[in-house]
């Protein structure tokens, strides 16, 4: 016969391997950024372990990986609840999926923070997933908004109608221009989330926890490729004057400034040390990710912002990319 676990030592260990993991990741994630950005040289790696203090990997990991961080949350609470309704319908003596433990053991703050992380670092283009997400995550059937049907009808309709008011327009652009996996994200969600909340049958569970499980990871896994070859440190073009009427555009990554030297992870690999005597200009360039493909709008917020991006937008609108970020490496003379 299996050795059943005293309840609270359950929890604990599920407890205790929730918040490993939810601590322990971006820590993991943080030091191979460093790495893959060293270019997996040891002591340019070392270098920047020396200068990239731990409240810059912090924040740079918060404002690249936020959005892998919430989602992998998101799944965790949304795919956990679900399960965790319907064990009871399990045979007795088979162990709890991991999600569900993991359930159990949350606050219902660190979900909800959770969720609005997610609401303000997803692009608006997938903010709807987080509809059937957070219906499933605190189990809100249609049943539980009023036990009579005419009200409860009613009060979906309202919903329905503030959500068409809001997004219809984008729905209308996005029919025009053929964008069919926006048309998609934009109507589905809203009624998959009629349908999302538990208990499943008995002979999905298992399989099912599996399944959600092993895609969980293996989706964190894929995107956390980009966020780990996301460079922490911003990417310049300086304008070095080597000597007396030759000047150079140097890009690459600023990793510190001292009184003697600008120390630049050049883009091309390789660290510099550019005298600050010599330098004569310096632009920041941004990354190429933050160029816009498509161009829908939600209430004059472009589909590919988050909220955070989107109010950013509006405090600086203009964003000018300097010429010299458009070429790469030149040397000339007077």
């Amino acid at each position: 016969m299996p050795v059943r676990q005293d309840p609270a030592e359950r929890r604990a260990r599920a407890s205790q391997s929730f918040w490993t993991a939810v601590v322990g990741v971006p820590a993991v994630f943080s030091v191979l950024r460093l790495g893959v950005e060293a270019g997996g040289e040891l002591q340019t790696t070392l270098l920047l372990v020396a200068n990239v203090g731990t409240v810059n990997l912090l924040a740079g990991f918060l404002t690249t990986a936020a959005r892998l961080l919430s989602t992998g949350l998101v799944a965790v609470f949304a795919l956990g609840a679900v399960l965790r309704v319907s064990v009871e319908r399990m045979p007795p003596g088979i162990r709890r999926p991991l999600f569900a433990r993991w359930v159990d053991v949350t606050p219902a703050w660190f979900a909800v923070a959770s969720f609005l992380l997610a609401l303000v670092t997803w692009p608006l283009l997938y903010l709807p997933l987080l509809v059937p997400a957070f219906v499933a995550a605190f189990q809100l059937s249609p049943e539980r908004l009023h036990e009579q049907r005419v009200p409860r009808v009613l009060l979906l309709c309202a919903g329905l109608a503030g959500y068409l008011w809001l997004l219809g327009p984008t729905l209308l652009d996005a029919g025009r221009q053929g964008e069919v996996l926006a048309v998609v994200l934009l109507v589905v969600p809203p009624v998959l989330a009629l349908f999302v909340t538990g208990p499943l049958p008995a002979a999905v569970i298992r399989p099912l926890a599996s399944v959600t499980e092993a895609a969980v990871l293996a989706m964190l896994v894929w995107a956390a490729l980009p966020v780990i070859t996301t460079p922490v440190l911003p990417l310049t073009v300086t304008t070095v004057e080597s000597a007396p009427g030759v000047s150079e555009d140097v890009r690459g990554h600023v990793v510190t400034v001292d009184d003697v030297n600008v120390v630049l992870l050049q883009e091309r690999g390789g660290v510099r040390y550019v005298p600050v005597g010599q330098v004569r200009a310096q632009v920041l360039c941004p990354s190429e990710d933050e160029l816009p493909r498509r161009s829908l709008r939600i209430r004059d917020f472009h589909v590919e912002d988050s909220l955070l991006e989107g109010l950013g937008r509006r405090v600086r609108p203009v964003h000018r990319i300097d010429a010299a970020c458009r070429t790469v490496d030149r040397r000339y003379g007077g």
